[in-house]
């Protein structure tokens, strides 16, 4: 266990900083996978805008790694155009 006063401070940070990075890491897998279950083009559609936002987002806090948010939308879209 650390012994200065500013590194308690900063774990307790971290460990703050870490359950909010992973409740909003977690929130945008689940629509991720959410959106690609939906078998409605029209459902989809609506919901795609909101997804990508979400991965957007993330991508800016480096939460996630800026290509796997790109790769991550383009694959998405990839299966909304396909739906019918």
């Amino acid at each position: 266990m650390a012994n200065h006063k500013s590194s308690i401070k900063r774990i307790r940070q971290i460990q703050r900083k870490k359950l909010h990075n992973r409740y909003y890491a977690k929130t945008a897998r689940n629509a991720v996978r959410k959106l690609r279950a939906t078998t409605e083009k029209t459902v989809a559609a609506e919901f795609l805008p909101k997804v990508v936002a979400m991965l957007d987002k993330l991508a800016k806090r480096n939460i996630i790694h800026k290509n796997k948010a790109g790769n991550l939308k383009s694959k998405l879209t990839k299966h909304v155009n396909k739906l019918g």
